[in-house]
Order: C-alpha cells, then structure tokens, then sequence
C-alpha cells in the first residue's frame, strides 16, 4: 500500500484512533523497520502537542520519521519552515485555533497536517530513488 493511502486508511479508521503522530509513524513503520505496534507506542504521548498545545503531533512524527530515514537538520528545518510559511505556526494549539477561527473542523485540519507531513517525507523518499 502506498504511503499516503496508508495514511488516509489509518484516519479513517472507525475501530482505533491513531493520533497525528501514530498516523505518521504507522505509515512509514515499515521503512523505519518498526512494527505497527513499536511506531504506535513510540508515538503514544504526543497527541494534541504531547499533551499540553506544544509543537504539532504529525510535525513531531514526521521529525522522527526523517531521522529514521537518515534525514537531518536541513530536511526537518525546511519542514518546520514550510509549516509555519503556510499555517502561521508549528504548535498544536495555535493551529487548532487558527483552524477554529477559519471554521475547519478539528478532525479534518488534523487529518491535513498529517497528509501533508507524509506529503514532504515521501517527495523526499521519491527524490532519493531517482
């Protein structure tokens, strides 16, 4: 299964909720040579920006997710760039409220950030393959 079909399957599951940092990590556990359940757990603690509005679950996933692939600072730098370019900031809290104010519903602006994070890591992925 492609990674971004992964991802949306993942959100869309009825039977088990995969925050935005499971989600992200869950599709590329098989990259990263985790299990299911070892990207899950690793990604337990850091719904809602590890629990307090800090910086973004998906955000954090794909941080760990570019590390696993042998990603670094200028890869991870850039996303966190283009994060705060085109929402105006990297903590979950502002970008709920951002979300809010535009009238996006939580589940579909967290679904968002996902898509885009698994977006990024797999241009890269695409990039290093050519």
């Amino acid at each position: 299964m492609e990674h971004m079909e992964l991802a949306r399957a993942l959100r869309a599951d009825k039977d088990v909720h995969y925050n935005c940092c499971q989600s992200v990590l869950v599709t590329f556990a098989d990259d990263m040579g985790l299990t299911r359940e070892q990207a899950m757990g690793l990604g337990a603690n850091f719904h809602t920006g590890l629990c307090h509005g800090g910086t973004c679950g998906a955000l954090c996933g794909a941080g760990m997710v570019l590390g696993m692939l042998g990603y670094g600072d200028p890869e991870t730098g850039a996303l966190v760039r283009q994060l705060k370019g085109e929402r105006g900031a990297t903590h979950c809290a502002a970008l709920l409220k951002s979300a809010r104010e535009r009238g996006e519903e939580r589940k579909a602006h967290c679904d968002g950030l996902v898509y885009e994070m698994v977006d990024y890591i797999q241009k890269l992925l695409d990039q290093r393959q050519d």
